[in-house]
This record gives structure tokens, sequence and C-alpha cells, in this order.
């Protein structure tokens, strides 16, 4: 995902042309690429007005639920005590129309936010190049989403995840390419290459398959999980420090990676199973964030769409000298 400061007025206007530039990227026309420039304009604007300071992160997703330009405004403002309160139009604690977060609603073909008083606010916006004359309401909540941004002044993200969707649950995986820049993004992009090769094969295969196909590259850390609906088990497998954990409401158990680097040093390479229900979140993610993250602090949050979850963590725990990759799955329905 790409990025944008927000910490005064005229970084909206760079906001905006990133995100319309993303969306004409994808092929979005000039009818939905102002779409997406107004939900973004009224996103950052509420940063300047409320959250300073605050990011802007802009990014594609492709799921069961379609495809189209994926659009987080992050913040560590005053946060709202009252969500449904700030939702309303006419409300405003600013002085301005109070429309902003309600029209993004509107405008977005997904949306979700999460706030808490003295701890900021996040908002998720979806916006598709199509739109459905109506939206029709799904009884199944969104399986998964991620957040990955590369080191601050790097063109490059020496990270990378994969995900693959299957009858009965999923399979996802992280690269932390060993150092940033460049080198690094070689070494993720061919593990999630040869992930898209084996992606059926069992977890453990899949890794013994990335480390031996990583020879050629710095090598990385790299992680490997699968989630069976039934009989409802966990099972990972991990080299290096991308790190992964269940988490049932706030509580998380966290997984066993092994030492190593793939395509270099791997004495042993094996899957550990983990208990994991239909309504609990497995969270990966590279060492871009603190370990010691945790959910506790954010009642309702682990409800949010999965691409809010990250965002939350990637904005509280991320590490300022890394590229950072939060990778959220939830269970799902059985």
């Amino acid at each position: 995902m790409d990025r944008v400061t927000v910490t005064e007025a005229s970084q909206v206007a760079e906001a905006r042309r990133l995100a319309v530039a993303v969306a004409q990227a994808i092929g979005f026309d000039e009818t939905s690429a102002g779409r997406v420039a107004l939900v973004v304009t009224e996103l950052a604007t509420n940063i300047v007005k409320y959250g300073v300071p605050g990011e802007v992160l802009v990014g594609t997703y492709e799921d069961g639920t379609g495809s189209g330009v994926e659009v987080l405004a992050l913040d560590k403002g005053p946060g709202f005590s009252d969500l449904g309160c700030a939702m309303r139009d006419g409300h405003s604690t600013g002085g301005s129309a109070g429309e902003g977060l309600g029209a993004v609603r509107r405008l977005s073909d997904a949306f979700d936010i999460a706030s808490r008083p003295g701890a900021g606010t996040a908002v998720l916006a979806r916006l598709s190049s199509v739109r459905a004359t109506v939206k029709v309401p799904s009884d199944a909540p969104p399986t998964y989403g991620a957040v990955t941004v590369a080191l601050k002044g790097e063109v490059a993200n020496g990270d990378g995840y994969a995900i693959r969707e299957r009858a009965d649950g999923w399979t996802v995986m992280v690269a932390d390419g060993l150092g940033h820049g460049p080198e690094a993004a070689k070494a993720s992009e061919a593990a999630v290459r040869i992930f898209r090769r084996h992606q059926d094969d069992a977890p453990a295969a899949i890794l013994s398959a990335v480390h031996a196909g990583l020879g050629h590259t710095r090598g990385g850390a790299v992680s490997v999980a699968r989630f069976g609906r039934e009989p409802g088990v966990l099972s990972f497998a991990g080299l290096g420090n991308v790190a992964g954990a269940v988490v049932h409401g706030g509580s998380a158990k966290r997984t066993v990676s092994l030492a190593g680097t793939a395509g270099h040093a791997a004495r042993r390479i094996q899957a550990f199973e983990y208990p994991m229900r239909a309504q609990d979140l497995f969270v990966l993610c590279s060492d871009g964030i603190a370990t010691g993250y945790s959910l506790d602090g954010y009642p309702g949050l682990a409800e949010a769409h999965p691409t809010l979850v990250a965002g939350v963590i990637y904005r509280d725990f991320a590490r300022a000298r890394d590229d950072a990759t939060v990778l959220v799955a939830r269970g799902g329905a059985t």
C-alpha cells in the first residue's frame, strides 16, 4: 500500500492524487475515480480537522466480494465517544457541515470504522469500479485483509504476502525479505511466486519449497498457515521472525516459528497445530510490527473487517525502521 502522512491541509490534495492514480491504474473510469477522490478528500480532511497526526493508506483489493481500491485513514487523535452520533449527517465538532463520514459510507461499497476516546480513529473504505444498484447484505463477515507498507523513503517493499482461499478454509503466507529495499523485495516476490505454485500442499511442504527456491536471493523470514474449518485446526510452519497468533476476543495464542532464514539456513522445518474457532482471528506480522502487540485494549475490534483490524495494529505497533505487514484472517462460517 502507498501512504501519505497527513499533518496539514496541503497533504489532502497529495492523498487525493495518489488515490486517483491507483484507481486509474486498475481501470477506473472518470466517474469511478471521482468517487475515490471524494472519499479520500473527506477522510484526509477529517484527519486534518480532528486527528493530526495521521496517515492515509491506499491500495487495491481482490477477494470474494469483488475488487477495487482500498483506503485506510488512520489517526491518533481524540477519537469518538459516540460513533453513531459521529456518523449522522449534520454532526460536527469542528464547525463544518459534518457530512464527511456519512458521505464516505454512502460512496463506499464496504465501510468500517473503529474509534476510542483518546486513542484515535481508523476508517476503512473499499470502492469498486462498478457499483451494484442494490447492496445485498451478507451474513458472512469478510474473511481476510492485510496492510503492507514499505519503510519510509523506500519505493520497494521488502515484505510480501499471499492468500489462497479453499473450500474448507484458507492458506496464507507472509514473507519478509532480509533487510529492506529492492533486494529484499526480490526475495519476498520470489516467495509469493513459489507459494502460488505449491499453495495446495501442506504448510511445511510449502515452506520447504520456498526455502529451496530462495537460494538465489537474500532470503528472509517466511511463515505459512492453513486453517481448516473441520475440525477447526490451524497448521503453522515458520522460519524466522514472521510472527503468528490465534486471537480469541482480545487474548492471543502465539505460534512457534523455528530459527532460520528461508533460502539459506534451515536446520528443521516443521508444522505445529493450534485449535482455532470460526469466530477467531489469525494474525500474521512481519518484524516491522512490534512483537508485543495485543488487541486486549480494543473492545469489539476483533469483530471488525480484517483489513481494519490490520490497520489498527499497523498504526499502533509499527516500528519505524523496517517494512511492516499485518495479515488478518478470520476462521469464517462453518
